[in-house]
């Protein structure tokens, strides 16, 4: 049966630009998966005429836009967000390698699981490419609860076989085994896809980045995910570890393991070789920008990004990160834009900052017309905001003078709270 939902309506156009229906109507119905799809979309007094018979949901004073894309997080970095550190290395030292170890226990690993999902959808993010650990455990615990909830997920089995400590370091054959197995057990089952997940290049033996490298192109439809060059310290230490390669990024491209539906979180210490590496096979990076601030690791150049023209979209990374909420995270990544002492700085516009979180992020993961945006075809996964949800947001919304100023004004002031409600396309 179709579905109708009235109210304002934020989608974008081919270009990323937006398009904003301030009386809209989203036609939705299910496919023959039983999924949810946009079957119409744009002003109601266009599309109202045109679905008579279908069953109308009105939301005045609310505004639907598509559920957020997360490009890298860590769910089970959960329990460790906020952790105070002076930097990456002794973080991962102090709090994430034995945060992690306890990911062996299957019941742990569903517990967190259960929590990590009800602050995403709390939080109007439908998609994420997120890290597991080291444990099958913790991998089957994700994908069962995403399953559950009927999201759309990708996630995978973390590879570190050396300079890890025991509990979390693997052994080199089970680990590529191991990995063989949930990509045939997990990817494509139903709306989960699986990543080949090397943790970052110095956690990875060369036969261990080798396997990777064969998998990627075994199972060329499954996604890769790494870190890199995210701290000077550890970009310093891959030069050491790697004195043949160009640079950081040239590792992982020497392995097979850069191509489309790869993504590499940070992407802070490149050059224009890197990045034009990054633009001709179409890997993209995940910018994590409340992540680099926390950690003081560094200011994503958002101008060469642009300038070279590499896929690039919005990244959480909790637990390094500090919100779930893409407001923050579109907030921060503000910030970082605006810094112009280390690079060249700019204004990003609001409405490219709620893009590359949406639309943009899906596009950068493989998944344009499929998340991330209300056009006829998309899985319908998206979020009923409410600007009225604070006193001092209502007071700001009512006084925006154009769509840039609301959108801005949602970025500035949101969170939790702006989301009454986050609706998936295919639940249970």
């Amino acid at each position: 049966m179709k579905k109708a939902y009235r109210a304002s309506l934020l989608r974008f156009d081919d270009a990323g630009l937006p398009v904003f229906d301030e009386d809209g109507l989203l036609v939705v119905a299910p496919d023959s998966a039983g999924r949810q799809r946009v079957l119409d979309v744009g002003s109601h007094a266009a599309v109202s005429p045109r679905h008579p018979d279908a069953e109308l949901t009105h939301l005045p004073g609310r505004i639907l836009a598509p559920g957020f894309v997360d490009m890298h997080i860590h769910f089970p970095q959960t329990d460790i967000i906020g952790s105070p550190s002076p930097g990456l290395l002794p973080w991962l030292e102090n709090y994430t390698f034995p945060a992690e170890a306890k990911f062996i226990d299957p019941s742990h690993s569903n517990e967190v699981a259960d929590v990590f999902f009800d602050e995403l959808l709390r939080n109007g993010v439908t998609t994420a490419l997120t890290f597991a650990t080291s444990h099958v455990a913790s991998v089957d615990a994700f994908f069962e609860g995403a399953q559950r909830r009927g999201l759309r997920m990708i996630s995978g089995k973390v590879l570190q076989d050396r300079h890890s400590p025991d509990g979390v370091r693997d052994e080199t054959e089970q680990s590529l085994i191991d990995s063989e197995a949930l990509i045939r057990k997990w990817h494509n089952n139903g709306r989960l896809g699986y990543a080949i997940t090397p943790r970052f290049a110095p956690a990875s033996t060369d036969a261990q980045m080798r396997g990777a490298g064969e998998l990627a192109a075994k199972y060329a439809d499954t996604w890769i995910q790494s870190h890199v060059a995210e701290n000077r310290d550890e970009v310093a230490w891959v030069r050491e570890l790697y004195p043949q390669a160009r640079s950081y990024l040239d590792v992982y491209a020497g392995f097979g393991l850069m191509r489309e539906r790869a993504v590499y979180a940070h992407c802070i210490y490149l050059d224009d070789t890197d990045r034009e590496l990054l633009r001709d096979t179409r890997t993209a990076a995940a910018v994590s920008p409340t992540s680099n601030l926390f950690l003081g690791s560094g200011f994503f150049d958002f101008g060469a990004a642009d300038r070279v023209g590499y896929p690039y979209g919005l990244a959480s990374d909790v637990g390094g990160g500090t919100s779930f909420s893409p407001f923050h995270t579109m907030m921060a990544a503000y910030y970082v834009g605006r810094e112009g002492q280390t690079k060249a700085g700019l204004s990003i516009a609001p409405s490219q900052l709620w893009w590359r979180h949406t639309g943009g992020a899906a596009r950068a993961l493989g998944l344009e017309g499929v998340v991330g945006n209300l056009q006829p075809g998309c899985e319908a996964d998206f979020v009923v905001l409410n600007p009225q949800a604070t006193p001092l947001m209502a007071r700001k919304a009512a006084r925006a003078n154009n769509l840039e100023e609301l959108l801005f004004s949602m970025i500035v002031l949101g969170d939790d709270r702006l989301v009454e409600r986050t609706v998936i396309s295919q639940a249970g």
